[in-house]
């Protein structure tokens, strides 16, 4: 009997010493390799596009005066596009490098516009985010303006042409913000930055940054109210309020809306001088292959907040685009009408001009684009 229960001793024994063996091993072995990094995303993009105004203007901006398109007769390079995003627990990194006119129409206030750093003008957006919680991003460096309904990525729009409101709106800011989820699908943002479109300033100026989001239960329609705001020059301050609105009809129609007003105030504007407009967008996709937006948009700058054409007045422009989804590469056949309406009582409505130099209130374009995602 004792030799027996001295045999069950050895036996207990060394099983529980074999056991914490493996035991201290594992630990061990936890301990020491910390957890794998994901892995780095890169995408990329591409657009280019051929530009034909009908009344075929000799001379800058060729009957032109949005954002990205200023050519006439020429096939174009719009931007090629790099992005970089890592994550790492709740900290990322996000940068995209853009090449081409667009890229440096984008950042026009770096290297020949403001300041000599001609790099900047390549840096699309830059920066790092942390979550404090799941609730709570911040975000540090140069980011997308969140104003308006269109975007610089020639892929992230419906028409190639860019709006009025887009052209004449932010563009980017680079500065700090919080991103804070409130509840369901309410969210706002507050930040600051530097003034508005400067990667790089010399002075004290800068720009306050706001945005309250919300959308249905379905998400079928969704909602965003922005602002900025801040000092623009000496003496002169800026505010601009700017509504967004996107809704799901059906699986072949969806609609967009835009819009937005911004006034300019202080001592050096007296009165204040405002610009405001107005888009609709209207989206079809019959098929996987194809779809056709039509945007109609007014805006006004009748108290010449903007240096546009020769006289204050108000634009208003239809455009009809398709997409061709060819896999990644899609291309955009587009028409586009505007108009131009005088002010002042009598004047005459002169922002387009004929072939041979004559004053003309209307014009019309041809364009065709491509671009391809990767």
């Amino acid at each position: 009997m004792v030799k027996n229960l001295k045999l069950l001793i050895i036996a207990l024994g060394f099983f529980v010493s074999v056991n914490g063996q493996d035991t201290t091993k594992a630990v061990i072995k936890t301990d020491s390799v910390p957890p794998p990094s994901p892995p780095s995303n890169f995408t990329g993009s591409i657009d280019l596009y051929y530009r034909y105004n009908f009344a075929n203007p000799k001379a800058a901006p060729w009957n032109n005066y949005t954002s990205f398109t200023n050519s006439q007769n020429s096939f174009e390079l719009g931007m090629v596009s790099l992005k970089y995003d890592h994550s790492w627990g709740k900290a990322g990194v996000v940068a995209q490098l853009g090449f081409g006119r667009r890229a440096q129409d984008f950042s026009y206030n770096e290297g020949y516009g403001g300041n000599p750093y001609f790099s900047l003008s390549n840096v699309i957006q830059a920066n790092v985010y942390y979550n404090i919680t799941d609730k709570i991003k911040l975000t540090a460096g140069k980011f997308p303006t969140h104003i308006g309904y269109e975007l610089v990525d020639a892929y992230s729009n419906r028409n190639y042409s860019m709006s009025y409101m887009f052209s004449y709106g932010p563009f980017f800011n680079t500065g700090l913000k919080a991103d804070i989820a409130i509840a369901g699908k309410t969210a706002v943002m507050v930040g600051i930055s530097n003034a508005t479109d400067h990667s790089t300033v010399e002075n004290e100026y800068q720009s306050y940054i706001a945005q309250l989001s919300t959308a249905t239960p379905d998400s079928k329609w969704k909602f965003w109210l922005n602002y900025q705001g801040g000092k623009v020059a000496l003496g002169t301050a800026l505010n601009q309020f700017d509504l967004v609105v996107t809704g799901t009809v059906s699986d072949k129609f969806s609609i967009g809306a835009n819009g937005t007003t911004t006034t300019y105030s202080g001592d050096s504007v007296s009165p204040s001088a405002n610009w405001w407009g107005a888009a609709l967008y209207l989206n079809w996709d019959p098929s996987s292959t194809f779809g056709m937006t039509l945007r109609s948009e007014y805006f006004s700058n009748k108290d010449y907040a903007l240096s546009l054409a020769s006289s204050p007045g108000n634009f208003t422009e239809f455009t009809l685009t398709g997409q061709i989804h060819l896999g990644k590469l899609t291309v955009m056949p587009e028409l586009r009408y505007d108009v131009f309406s005088n002010a002042v009582s009598g004047s005459p409505d002169d922002a387009f001009i004929k072939n041979n130099g004559t004053p003309i209130n209307n014009t019309f374009t041809g364009l065709i684009a491509a671009t391809y995602v990767f």
